[in-house]
């Protein structure tokens, strides 16, 4: 029996939220349908699990509210068409729609030893915590040498690291669909101002950043735009996570000595903000924003092509710029995509690519760091370790795997395949609008970058962006940000250890 508190919401579009922090909106079908339009939803609040009624062979599946609201029975209906048992019966359980919600609620369930849901949908950014914390099942021990070998060669690495336990390397998740930004722009404006896109390759063939903020200036001068690229700095999860480490990884910089030390161990691996690399992209920011800075490192690179509101933004604000038209670049997420390349809105003239870099890789400072790189979002498959439906939610793993499930799930909600081999597929090509895109999508997430997904990374992401959000502002020099920054992550870093 399941007992469950509701709390009703009236949310517009632009407020549903998934996995890479506020703004990023789940349903990419939905939105290119209904953009503008405003939507009572109920809100799942909490739940209290009971073990009384057993119905066989049901498995309760913690999951995304909106598809379940929208597109739940056609999902059902794709796990029993691609194999699942006509005796497994799916009963999908509604999480909150914000990520921080969701995680606080199941760590509720998972830590007082509810058996339901059997199965959840897990954010990659706060996986490792409960796989730490032994609440999830191990899939190493479970799944078999192909289903394992398959996740390991065919999925996308990054995605894959963020489900795995940091010290004995074994399996917790399975990822179901990864997320990662690009930079989407004009086409026509930038075509209008005499650059080729297409012919000089930009949708695979990422471009540095010097160069690109002289094409954003350039083209921004030469059109109606009022900024050359718009993007998220707004003191919040997204800016440390996401935005500024993908600023910071391209410069060659880290967190904490490189990708190596993403995951810990807390309190032994360095902490390495207080860097050159770290103040360059800093800064790099700055001039974005303010124009010139003092750092001569940036002196060719183009000044003032953002606006200054974008220390206040997140994701729906710039979508907001793009969508006014008042904005040539942005780097978002690919829900934009669905709904900025569709028909009705620039069509063809959008554009996708990979977003800048500073340095290539083989002159990063840190290990695995350099060249684009792209944040990593996205959501796994992880079964409750008190599950009384171990094979069930097994038998669910094992058709989501599957080609065919991935490439239908694209169809049904525009959640992107966890193997970038299936992004050269036709069924993925021919999606319209996402697959004119897939090469500079697949390019991103061959690229992506995981957030340091400790249990101290949320502290830590509050000092992160309190600090780079203030220097970016120019309310105190890089230098000074950071070596701040290093005592704060450092300090946190003792406390846990």
């Amino acid at each position: 029996m399941i007992i469950c508190e509701y709390t009703s919401q009236v949310l517009s579009m632009s407020a549903d939220t998934t996995s890479t922090g506020p703004g990023h909106r789940i349903s990419r079908r939905r939105f290119v349908r209904s953009v503008g339009a405003s939507s009572i939803v109920v809100g799942l609040a909490g739940c209290i699990y009971g073990d009384g009624d057993d119905d066989g062979n049901t498995v309760q599946f913690g999951f995304d509210p909106v598809q379940v609201r929208e597109n739940g029975e056609e999902i059902k209906q794709l796990f029993h068409d691609q194999g699942l048992s006509d005796d497994i019966t799916i009963d999908f359980v509604e999480g909150s729609q914000d990520s921080t919600q969701r995680r606080q609620r199941y760590t509720q369930l998972l830590e007082s030893g509810q058996s339901n849901p059997d199965v959840f949908l897990m954010d990659n950014g706060w996986t490792i915590p409960f796989i730490v914390g032994e609440n999830l099942l191990n899939l190493t021990e479970e799944l078999s040498g192909d289903q394992l070998s398959t996740i390991e060669n065919d999925y996308f690495t990054a995605s894959v690291e963020t489900a795995r336990n940091p010290d004995t390397g074994d399996l917790y998740g399975v990822p179901l669909f990864p997320d990662f930004p690009t930079m989407q722009y004009r086409k026509d404006l930038v075509t209008d101002a005499g650059y080729d896109p297409e012919g000089e390759g930009w949708a695979t063939s990422p471009m540095t950043w010097k160069r690109f903020s002289t094409i954003a200036e350039d083209v921004r001068d030469g059109t109606d735009a009022d900024h050359g690229f718009v993007f998220q700095f707004d003191t919040y999860e997204g800016l440390a996570c996401c935005t500024f480490n993908e600023f910071m990884s391209s410069w060659g910089g880290a967190y904490f000595g490189g990708r190596e030390n993403l995951f810990g161990p807390i309190g032994e691996r360095p902490i390495s903000v207080d860097s050159q690399p770290v103040i360059n992209a800093i800064d790099m920011v700055g001039q974005f924003i303010n124009g010139d800075t003092d750092n001569e490192t940036l002196t060719d690179y183009a000044g003032s092509i953002a606006p200054t509101d974008v220390l206040s933004w997140k994701e729906q604000d710039t979508l907001g710029a793009m969508e006014d038209g008042t904005a040539v670049f942005m780097r978002n997420w690919p829900y934009s995509i669905a709904s900025l390349a569709a028909e009705d809105a620039f069509g063809t003239d959008y554009g996708v690519m990979p977003l800048p870099y500073a340095v290539s890789e083989e002159e990063a400072q840190a290990q695995g760091t350099g060249g684009s790189t792209a944040a990593l979002g996205g959501w796994h498959m992880t079964v409750n370790t008190n599950t009384e439906q171990t094979d069930a939610a097994l038998e669910l793993i094992d058709v989501a795997m599957t080609d065919d499930f991935q490439l239908g799930l694209l169809g049904i909600t525009g959640w992107m395949p966890p193997k970038p081999e299936l992004y050269d597929s036709a069924a993925a090509t021919e999606q319209e609008p996402m697959g004119r895109y897939m090469e500079a999508l697949q390019f991103a997430g061959t690229r992506a970058m995981p957030r340091p997904a400790t249990a101290v990374w949320p502290q830590q992401a509050t000092a992160i962006y309190q600090e780079v959000n203030a220097a970016a502002a120019g309310d105190k020099p890089a230098t000074n940000a950071v070596t701040q920054l290093q005592e704060r992550l450092q300090s946190i870093e003792n406390e846990a250890a």
